[in-house]
């Protein structure tokens, strides 16, 4: 699957540059009077950046080189250069104070974008179906959450902004030039279709290194995160060599992408500054023959020359900026593929629900249902049962027979190919999903706690959940037997995935949260399975309580947990094969009887094995 997924990765498309570039800006609508305020800032300051060679000219032109009064009309030289000076350190002082309101400015844009991105990446990961995360790992999710959109902070916070200051430069600096010497300005241009040149090879590799780089650290995020949640099964099955040679193999990967990357870097700067060089060496031989024939002043030579590194400057700084624009491109491209992704499953423009008043609360049905997780490859076929409203209804089989499907179907985890679920009467694809997922509480086998404390996880954020019913929740479930012994009791820590709770009190906590949300409908999957025996009797006295007056699904392998319910429900193949309460099945002596009788053996076998060793 993962493999797989990295393929994905690499064969991503390319997408236009300006397509994506206008998504990107799309973000900065809700921000345009902070965006317009930055390019006022950025363009004055660029524009006083022009002053500091028109100074300079002055001052070697009327007052170094002639040494005359000069365009200040002042008595000595000294004065005018010392005026010149101040006049210097005073657009020096407008560009630190200005520079530092847009420096600020352009972060708190970046950072608000960012933050909206990332929500907006959050909400899609939280209402996406399930069967997405089947084919997508955890760790190249987090990828796109993180990295992805960090790379996307310096498009908006030095990218996008600076880049039409550099223009504004650019322009300011070539109008001078042509102001002072337009055949100078000319010969300083002469050198441009090298620079252009060395840009677009620039472009096509660095472009395809950004790619490589993207992918190479989504494989290494996935394979990360997912060896660090198996760390257990690594070390138990001594597979930490193993595991460390991919590990090195994939970051080895990594490594490589970054280097290849950093070969176009490192090419191109100095190939930049060797194209500058050229250039302000022509300037020199041209302008210096001009000087000596007395065509144009040292001084204008000069500031030219200054202007040529403002020149020089903004144009290698846009060559920058095209990096971070197409690392953002590449790391766009990967976020606008998640939030594109198709919602297969959403609520219907126009839901239905059951009419006011229907006694039959909690009813499920299934028509001829049909349903496959890929292609053809048929887990139910043709599966039909009627679940009264209140009744108690368990699913038994062999592993792969469908009995968890059958649940994650009902509360429309996944859709079916054919045949018809219904809750009360309606399609639940005529539901409205929230209002449809509102009737069930489920309790797992592999029990998910989030990090907080005991209390937050049983409320999993409900208001309407007060510490009251939390703790009659508990008691029922009898979770308060370890509850009460700890020091914050209810406000006592979860770690990540309630590390520091053994399997059991993780079930009992899952337990106290399906009763406090007062469900219609109660699914137990093997709810029971990490419980001792002694605890599983006190929780299904509790059980049966709560159960009384909903509707009850249960799948067990314990066959001795299910002999009150109402129904049983034999899988085989994904097909039902009998169906009815547990002495009726028994009496028919056919799959249901023989796991009976296995499940009896075995128990037996135990048993005796116990009292032969005592």
């Amino acid at each position: 699957m993962a493999d797989q997924s990295h393929h994905e990765e690499e064969q991503l498309g390319k997408i236009y540059d300006a397509k994506v570039a206008r998504r990107l800006f799309r973000y900065l609508a809700p921000y345009k009077r902070l965006v317009i305020i930055a390019l006022f800032l950025t363009a004055a300051l660029n524009l006083v950046r022009q002053i500091g060679p028109l100074l300079t000219k002055w001052a070697i032109d009327d007052y170094v080189a002639p040494a005359s009064r000069g365009v200040l009309n002042v008595d000595s030289a000294f004065d005018g250069i010392a005026l010149l000076a101040i006049a210097y350190i005073v657009s020096l002082a407008f560009i630190l104070g200005v520079g530092y309101f847009q420096e600020v400015l352009l972060n708190t844009i970046g950072q608000r974008v960012m933050y909206d991105l990332r929500e907006e990446i959050f909400r899609k990961l939280q209402t996406i179906e399930v069967a997405f995360y089947d084919a997508n790992p955890v760790g190249r999710l987090i990828t796109r959450l993180t990295t992805d959109v960090d790379s996307l902070n310096e498009l908006f916070t030095s990218g996008l902004v600076e880049v039409l200051g550099d223009v504004v430069l650019i322009a300011g600096a070539l109008g001078m030039m042509f102001y002072f010497n337009w055949k100078l300005a000319i010969v300083s241009l002469l050198v441009v279709p090298l620079l252009w040149a060395a840009t677009m090879w620039f472009r096509k590799g660095a472009r395809q290194g950004f790619r490589q780089v993207r992918t190479k650290i989504a494989r290494l995020n996935a394979f990360t995160q997912e060896h660090i949640s198996g760390a257990q099964v690594v070390q138990l099955f001594n597979r930490e060599e193993k595991a460390l040679r991919q590990f090195s193999e994939i970051n080895t990967g990594h490594k490589q992408a970054n280097l290849d990357t950093i070969f176009y870097y490192a090419v191109f700067y100095p190939l930049v500054n060797l194209i500058s060089a050229v250039g302000i060496a022509a300037i020199v031989w041209y302008g210096g023959g001009q000087v000596i024939q007395n065509a144009m002043t040292i001084g204008t030579l000069v500031a030219f020359l200054q202007y040529t590194q403002r020149l020089w400057q903004p144009i290698q700084d846009i060559s920058d900026k095209y990096n971070v624009f197409q690392a953002a491109v590449v790391a766009s491209e990967r976020v606008f593929k998640l939030l594109d992704t198709p919602d297969k499953i959403e609520s219907p423009e126009n839901p239905k629900l059951p009419a006011t008043g229907d006694p039959s609360v909690g009813r499920i049905e299934f028509r001829d249902v049909w349903f496959a997780y890929k292609g053809e490859d048929w887990v139910l076929k043709d599966v039909s049962f009627v679940v009264e409203p209140g009744q108690s209804v368990a699913f038994v089989g062999a592993t792969g027979s469908g009995k968890t499907t059958i649940t994650n179907l009902l509360m429309r985890f996944y859709d079916i190919q054919r045949g018809e679920i219904l809750l009360d009467g309606v399609n639940i694809q005529q539901w409205d999903l929230r209002k449809l997922r509102e009737n069930f509480a489920v309790v797992l086998q592999d029990v998910f706690l989030f990090s907080g404390d005991i209390a937050t996880n049983i409320r999993l954020g409900n208001s309407a959940i007060e510490d009251d019913r939390i703790e009659w929740a508990a008691r029922e479930v009898r979770a308060t037997s370890f509850i009460e012994i700890l020091p914050d009791r209810f406000a006592a820590k979860v770690r990540e995935r309630g590390a520091g709770f053994s399997v059991g009190q993780k079930q009992l906590i899952s337990f106290a949260r399906a009763l406090a949300f007062d469900p219609r409908i109660l699914v137990l999957d093997e709810a029971t399975s990490s419980i001792d025996t002694e605890t599983e009797q006190l929780i299904q006295q509790a059980i049966e309580r709560v159960m009384s007056g909903r509707t009850s699904i249960i799948i067990a392998h314990r066959l001795s947990t299910i002999q009150r319910v109402n129904k049983i429900v034999v899988l085989h193949k994904g097909r039902i094969r009998e169906m009815g309460d547990h002495q009726e099945l028994l009496a028919k002596r056919g799959i249901y009887y023989k796991l009976y009788q296995l499940q009896y053996k075995e128990q037996s076998n135990v048993s005796n094995g116990i009292a032969t060793a005592k």
